[in-house]
């Protein structure tokens, strides 16, 4: 069968029905959203340990004086109606400000979020094991030596986008938000892929892990802008909770994390579907249709 059958539509319709249908089959007696809500739980924990310890580091990597800078272009590009500048502002002088033994401190919450990761993938598995806590914990901690070193760019990007604000303009919009998308996306692929396959235990062969860290990151990094545009929406968030705007923003911030946790576990869902349609395409007779593509082609 040639290329432009295994791309023709009615190949690709299959090759949908086959991915959604393996989702489907992996959400088959569990609940979704409330897995999200207990990795958003996790995430609510170690958000803020996470981001100080990745300042932290990137100050050491670089200087405190570059990182302040840098954080300081960041936050002029928020939109200021609901703190979101001066939060970032906060983090950055927390993490450049960070002592030996607090770094220390905030490694044990900071790790929680790779056991709530963890027990979130294996709830779509029927692996059972045992120190499950721990093993995520400390399958988390790695990633801290790559901090600055994906830190370090997206405060590069997030100047160069503050120039792009400045400048004004059609074009300069459109070239802050492609900036800001594919600097997501590359910072969030090794993590994402990392956290997939080593740190929630996910028994995923590298061809599909690739192409889903991939995808994952590219829905997250979009999700992530769709985000900050919330921030410049002139709301008031205290309304429904009797004028109290910061429970408000609290919970705003956690509906959002539990979004992105709900988008985080479909795409790892995706993830593991396109890995079993892989390895049957791969099983299947040398002489068979779908043999012999590359892997993230679909089969006829």
């Amino acid at each position: 069968m040639s290329r432009r059958a295994s791309l023709s539509p009615g190949s690709a319709r299959q090759w949908a029905r086959a991915l959604v249908g393996g989702v489907r089959h992996r959400l088959r007696g569990r609940d979704l959203a409330l897995i999200a809500a207990g990795l958003t739980f996790y995430a609510g924990i170690a958000v803020v340990p996470l981001l100080v310890l990745a300042f932290s580091l990137t100050a050491r990597l670089t200087s405190p004086e570059r990182v302040s800078d840098l954080g300081e272009r960041l936050s002029d590009l928020l939109p200021p109606e609901l703190g979101a500048p001066d939060a970032v502002a906060r983090l950055v002088d927390a993490g450049v400000d960070l002592n030996p033994l607090q770094g220390l401190l905030a490694l044990l919450p900071m790790s929680l979020y790779g056991e709530g990761l963890r027990r979130a993938l294996l709830r779509f598995s029927h692996r059972e094991e045992g120190m499950t806590a721990w093993r995520g914990r400390l399958a988390a901690l790695p990633l801290l030596l790559l901090a600055p070193f994906l830190l370090y760019p997206l405060l590069l990007a997030g100047a160069a986008m503050a120039g792009l604000a400045d400048s004004g303009g059609a074009w300069a919009t459109v070239g802050r938000v492609a900036v800001g998308f594919y600097a997501v996306l590359a910072a969030l692929t090794l993590p994402l892929a990392w956290g997939f396959r080593v740190v929630g235990g996910g028994r995923v062969r590298w061809p599909a892990l690739v192409c889903g860290a991939l995808f994952t990151a590219a829905c997250l990094s979009g999700f992530l802008q769709g985000f900050v545009l919330f921030l410049s929406l002139p709301l008031d968030l205290g309304a429904p909770f009797g004028g109290l705007t910061v429970v408000g923003g609290v919970v705003a911030l956690g509906l959002w994390l539990w979004l992105l946790h709900l988008v985080l576990l479909a795409c790892w869902l995706l993830t593991g579907s396109l890995d079993e349609l892989l390895e049957r395409r791969r099983a299947a007779p040398a002489g068979h249709p779908g043999a012999g593509r590359p892997a993230c082609s679909p089969p006829g």
